[in-house]
């Protein structure tokens, strides 16, 4: 192999390991008393037909009245707070390791070596300050909530250290989605010991995150939902996620929310685009757009291929990013193909 050869297998564990979220209703009062799992309801409603219609629809009033008077039948999964509940409880535990230093799989010796030696120095130098606190953020904010999170009165979070005494509580609401640059006492404290897992000054950190979130009285709340392979051929046309009777969210929901942290890209302005989750590409499905495109040098590859050979990057700012995806795990080896 040459000297820079890229690995042909290569491979890095994630080390921001979510389980999944169980959803349980409560009020607001008795949020620490006493909460009931919530379970997924079936709906059979009459929809109306909303579609783009063809050309020649559109220009038949008697076609699109026939179109209209059929049936748009629809069984579909909800989930909702009970008569007397005002506030959704969602409960999962997150543990952070260290070791991104160590690939999983790496088929190259040289390159191992290499990229062990510049990971180290990245961890002696910046101890995963920047990248902690922005995942603290997103924790204590509440980003994890997705639609959960919108139109809300209160929204409280509170995280525990399972393995150590430590415990905070945060207005999630006073702490923004936009930016990383809210400081306090609890987040700053949060973020230390999510950066000494990292780095490895301590073996591992579990933490137990619960919310509570006011949305109102019998209001919808969202939990997965489940990918339908067969469009058309199933019974339901909406099916959410739940674990032995209780409506959940996904674990990778969850992971992708934490890990939402990504300003670093070309096209950030602060205002009309927010932070991204850390992907290679930097993809966003919802909008169809890669933000990191290889075109613009942006990627994970072109830099994490220039950085684990030792090379600088443009700035710091690079370094986070490819550190980032590291920390997000993943397959990245070249194909001798």
């Amino acid at each position: 192999m040459a000297k820079k050869d890229i690995p042909t297998v290569l491979a890095f564990d994630k080390k921001l390991v979510p389980s999944d979220g169980y959803m349980y209703g409560t009020t607001w009062e008795k949020r620490y008393e006493h909460a009931v799992p919530l379970a997924l309801n079936e709906k059979s409603v009459r929809g109306t037909i909303s579609n783009r219609l063809k050309k020649a629809l559109q220009d038949d009033p008697a076609k699109l009245d026939a179109e209209v008077e059929k049936p748009n039948l629809q069984t579909v999964d909800a989930c909702a707070l009970g008569t007397e509940q005002d506030t959704l409880k969602l409960s999962f535990t997150l543990k952070i390791l260290s070791g991104v230093e160590n690939p999983s799989a790496c088929n190259n010796d040289d390159f191992h070596k290499s990229y062990t030696n510049v990971a180290r120095q990245y961890i002696e130098k910046f101890e995963f300050d920047e990248l902690a606190t922005r995942y603290a953020t997103n924790i204590a904010n509440g980003r994890f909530l997705w639609r959960n999170r919108v139109g809300v009165e209160n929204l409280e979070v509170w995280v525990k250290a399972l393995n150590t005494d430590s415990e905070w509580k945060f207005n999630a609401l006073e702490i923004g989605t936009r930016d990383f640059n809210k400081q306090n006492k609890g987040l700053q404290e949060l973020a230390r010991n999510i950066a000494e897992a990292l780095s490895g000054k301590k073996n591992y950190l579990l933490l137990e995150i619960v919310a509570f979130v006011q949305v109102g009285k019998a209001q919808d709340v969202y939990p997965s939902e489940e990918l339908v392979m067969e469009k058309g051929n199933g019974k339901k046309s909406k099916v959410l996620y739940d674990v032995d009777g209780i409506a959940a969210m996904h674990s990778q929901k969850l992971g992708n929310a934490i890990r939402t942290i990504d300003t670093w890209y070309p096209d950030f302005d602060g205002v009309a685009t927010g932070p991204i989750a850390i992907e290679p590409y930097g993809a966003v499905t919802n909008l169809g757009v890669a933000y990191r495109n290889p075109k613009n040098k942006s990627d994970f590859y072109t830099l994490f291929d220039k950085y684990a050979y030792g090379e600088s990057l443009d700035s710091i700012d690079d370094e986070h990013y490819v550190m980032a995806v590291l920390v997000r795990g993943g397959v990245f080896g070249k194909s001798d193909k």
